[in-house]
């Protein structure tokens, strides 16, 4: 098991659902993953849902507060070491601030951005709870990617937000770039595959035999967007979407 004890500024740190069936999406990623779930009261009649593999966090499920809040969908949160001073780069660098930071006690500071692209991203200041404390593993995060209709502007912005280095590389056919944070590859940015397609981030999770893991998936309730693929010198993926729509990727990285 790839235990996280701290993230460097930059790096994505923590994922989470929102969906509009939190207890249909607790079932099938249990099922699919093994996850295990511990509850937190929040304000109202709101839980916010731990799921954990051999007792570590991996990732966060909620209701939507409202039915129309939006699409069920992953969001991953950026570490950050002040997250107001964090916010106050996502406004100069041209992005926008969905609300102010905000405090979770004994865990963290957050707000929740849009990129210059529209892209939905949160950045998260730890105060006790650091994120995923798996990773790489199966069911756990291994990989983060931002779909963008301008990479190179996407690639800019995180970099004067959060202080990564972008490198851009040829993968296949597609230019490829990855955002460094404190000297360490941790997470890609590429171009869309079509106009129609909404500026994203992707969630990779971490999969043992991505074909199996797909047809599990799919027999459970997913949609099979692609099937599993291999890209050379990257490993063999899958992209999913669950019972709500929530897209995903699963993928088994070349050792």
């Amino acid at each position: 098991m790839s235990i996280v004890e701290k993230y460097p500024q930059g790096a994505p740190c923590w994922i989470d659902l929102i969906t509009t069936d939190v207890d249909g999406a607790r079932a099938f990623y249990g099922e699919l993953f093994g996850w295990n779930y511990d509850a937190y009261p929040m304000p109202g009649d709101a839980t916010y849902y731990m799921s954990t593999i051999g007792g570590k966090n991996v990732a966060g499920l909620m209701q939507q507060p409202t039915p129309d809040a939006g699409p069920t969908s992953w969001q991953t949160y950026i570490a950050v070491d002040d997250a107001e001073a964090a916010a106050a780069r996502v406004t100069e660098a041209g992005g926008t601030l969905l609300f102010p930071v905000d405090e979770i006690p004994g865990s963290g500071r957050m707000t929740i951005a849009l990129d210059t692209e529209g892209a939905r991203f949160g950045v998260w200041q730890t105060t006790g709870h650091i994120g995923s404390a798996v990773v790489n593993e199966h069911g756990a995060p291994l990989w983060h990617e931002l779909q963008s209709g301008d990479p190179a502007a996407a690639a800019a912005f995180y970099s004067a937000v959060l202080g990564v280095e972008a490198k851009t590389s040829e993968v296949g056919d597609i230019s490829y770039t990855e955002l460094y944070a404190d000297g360490t590859s941790s997470a890609g940015v590429m171009p869309k595959q079509s106009g129609d397609e909404p500026n994203v981030w992707l969630v990779y999770f971490g999969a043992n035999d991505p074909d199996e893991t797909a047809r599990l998936a799919e027999s459970i309730g997913a949609t099979v967007l692609a099937p599993a693929f291999d890209i050379d010198g990257v490993g063999r993926m899958a992209i999913l979407a669950d019972p709500q729509g929530g897209v995903f990727a699963v993928m088994r990285g070349e050792s």
